[in-house]
């Protein structure tokens, strides 16, 4: 077997900036990675992690220095065994999964063992603005059923922002994300208003490496892992401070690991996220195929680019669709 391999990276300017805790993004760039073996092509697209340096100059570089050795023949399992988790780990496994389903003629749902596809309810994210931006935010979401809100670690400030949403949205789910913004003296100071008006789910309460802070806070309602577990190895170590999951393709390397994640994540009683670093459809269509084993989905990515790939992922009335044409078909 005799692979060619192509790399390039993209800007992926955003529609508008977008602010989380400590951070304002004006685009997400990303790797692709593309392999062909004769007429069959697969495709990969990884963001990195930012807050690990994983961006897509580094992806770019490694996957570089490893051409040859993929292009003389390489499986997911060489793929897992070569590369640490990341983003240049993940553009490989993706194109890989597609190319495997090009070769077979077997869709890549099929090859992770489901019986078929449905939509998904997402969530559409608000990033952290002014209180009553964020609540004209949300409700300009035509159609969404679930919203996920960026705070920044100010307790009061992101208390008025989770009311002001919750008066403009009445009958959303809402879960909120810290980015790790907060602290054993600053967290209870905001879990009651999260209780207070119907939040299910706190993503990421305090930093990475700093999750002791969360020993002696009653959890009164979900804690979500994003940055705090990146891998199955911080999962083992990890998952008893929480009670959902968050698994990102690019954090923990591909739709390989994050399925393994998601089934040793039920194994330890947990529930189950997907989400993503931003990214176009082709990003999103890997993450579709994980999400269907999820509790929680959260992949809205495109909608925040001010162009995305055609054909691409659909939203409709709240929920994702990715038709077989996007990734991922024969």
């Amino acid at each position: 077997m005799s692979l060619q391999l192509e790399l390039h990276n993209e800007p992926l300017p955003l529609s508008a900036p977008f602010r989380i805790s400590g951070y304002v993004f004006d685009a997400m760039p990303a790797t692709v990675a593309t392999l062909r073996d004769g007429d069959h092509v697969g495709r990969g697209e990884a963001a990195g992690v930012y807050y690990n340096d994983d961006r897509p100059e580094g992806m770019l570089a490694t996957l570089e220095s490893l051409r040859s050795r993929i292009e003389a023949g390489i499986d997911r399992a060489t793929v897992n065994a070569l590369l640490p988790p990341g983003g240049a780990r993940n553009a490989l496994d993706c194109a890989l999964w597609e190319l495997d389903a090009r070769r077979s003629g077997v869709p890549v749902w099929k090859l992770a063992g489901l019986e078929g596809v449905r939509p998904l309810l997402t969530t559409f994210t608000v990033g952290a603005d002014d209180p009553q931006v964020m609540a004209e935010r949300a409700a300009a979401y035509a159609g969404a059923r679930a919203l996920k809100l960026k705070l920044t670690g100010e307790a009061e400030l992101d208390g008025k922002r989770v009311r002001a949403v919750r008066r403009r949205c009445p009958d959303a789910w809402i879960g909120v994300d810290a980015n790790q913004g907060y602290d054993a003296s600053s967290l209870p100071k905001l879990l009651p208003v999260l209780v207070g008006e119907n939040i299910s789910l706190l993503e990421q309460p305090c930093r990475r490496g700093h999750e002791a802070d969360l020993d002696g806070i009653e959890r009164v309602l979900p804690f979500a892992a994003d940055e705090s577990i990146l891998d199955l190895a911080e999962l083992e170590a990890r998952h008893h401070r929480f009670d959902v999951v968050n698994i990102k393709l690019d954090k923990c390397g591909g739709l390989s690991e994050g399925l393994r994640i998601a089934r040793r994540a039920r194994e330890l009683g947990k529930q189950v996220m997907v989400g993503n670093m931003a990214g176009s459809s082709l990003a999103m269509a890997p993450a579709f195929v994980l999400g269907q084993f999820c509790d929680v989905v959260d992949l809205d990515g495109p909608v925040f680019l001010k162009e995305d790939r055609k054909p691409g992922v659909v939203y409709r009335d709240g929920y994702l669709e990715c038709p077989g044409e996007v990734w991922g078909s024969p």
